[in-house]
């Protein structure tokens, strides 16, 4: 990644742990980040799941209904 996306990347990351956005994580796994420049000039950060939706373990169980639960 280029110099100014890195410094970019460091930036808006430590924006968003200091509102609470997002934790630090000990994953085995990461995500690609890339930057789509805005009209007004700055980064918007992008993140491709994609390859991290393919090895995600769905849950596989019903829903239960309010009703059900009470009866």
């Amino acid at each position: 990644m280029a110099p100014p996306k890195l410094e970019e990347l460091k930036r808006q990351l430590k924006e968003l742990l200091d509102v609470g956005f997002i934790q630090p994580s000990k994953a085995p796994y990461g995500v690609p980040v890339l930057f789509q420049k805005k009209h007004d000039g700055s980064l918007r950060m992008c993140i491709n799941y994609w390859a991290l939706n393919k090895v995600t373990i769905k849950n596989k169980y019903l829903i239960l209904l309010i009703a059900d639960l009470f009866d």
